[in-house]
């Protein structure tokens, strides 16, 4: 009962923002994979522009980033795009704290994890119930 209903002609749509170029390939291979369309940069200041100009309907950034870190950016996504739902991925425990504090309604997935577990939690956020809300 996934919205990733893959066939769906509208894909879903995913700016990932990973600086970490291993990873960064890595997960986005895994999500096209399973059927989203995604679009990916290595830094905060490389997914805003992109945020202003067209849709995406999740954002899945690290966390600890150089130049603007991942908290930020959601932050200012949200002001652009108040429907954009947030995933923050990292591996450091205090900053997870930070992320809930700061984006109660974000999901926050802790490095390291198994890609079928972020395929699983982003599946989730597009139940078909809420998805069809967005649209």
């Amino acid at each position: 009962m996934l919205v990733a209903d893959r066939k769906d002609p509208r894909m879903i749509r995913i700016l990932l923002a990973e600086d970490d170029q291993v990873m960064r390939e890595y997960l986005a291979r895994a999500l096209e994979k399973s059927g989203y369309a995604v679009t990916a940069v290595d830094r905060g200041t490389a997914a805003l522009p992109l945020i202003e100009e067209e849709e995406f309907d999740l954002l899945l950034t690290d966390i600890v980033m150089p130049e603007m870190d991942g908290i930020e950016l959601a932050q200012r996504a949200g002001e652009l795009r108040p429907k954009l739902r947030v995933m923050f991925i990292t591996g450091f425990a205090a900053v997870t704290l930070k992320a809930g504090k700061a984006m109660p309604q974000a999901r926050v997935l802790s490095k390291p994890f198994h890609l079928r577990d972020l395929v699983m939690e982003v599946d989730r956020m597009f139940e078909i119930g809420e998805f069809q809300e967005l649209h």
